[in-house]
């Protein structure tokens, strides 16, 4: 498993739980507050998705070689933010963040 697919399943992982609380947990209700209804049409079918499809949506924004950071955002550039998931030595995840 690459480590962006091993990074998605972290986030995935930390919804719903204390790790998650300020970071992909913040980001997707932020999300679903803030973005119209129409987007979330557009790319799920509904109006108001699930957390699971929100996160479902994430894609990788940017990749950072010299730290093993991976960024995951929103398509169509529609928000600053991103969660971000860092690994350490061993290529373990060691931190996911919401930032902008």
């Amino acid at each position: 498993m690459s480590n962006e697919a091993k990074a998605l399943e972290g986030i995935r992982r930390a919804s719903g739980t204390e790790q998650g609380e300020y970071s992909i947990d913040e980001f997707v209700s932020h999300h679903i507050d803030e973005l119209p209804r129409t987007y979330w049409k557009k790319h799920l079918g509904t109006e108001t998705p699930s957390s699971e499809q929100v996160i479902g949506l994430l894609a990788l924004r940017s990749k950072w070689d010299d730290e093993e950071v991976y960024d995951f955002t929103l398509p169509e550039d529609v928000t600053d933010y991103v969660v971000s998931v860092s690994f350490d030595d061993e290529g373990n995840i060691e931190d996911i963040e919401m930032e902008s």
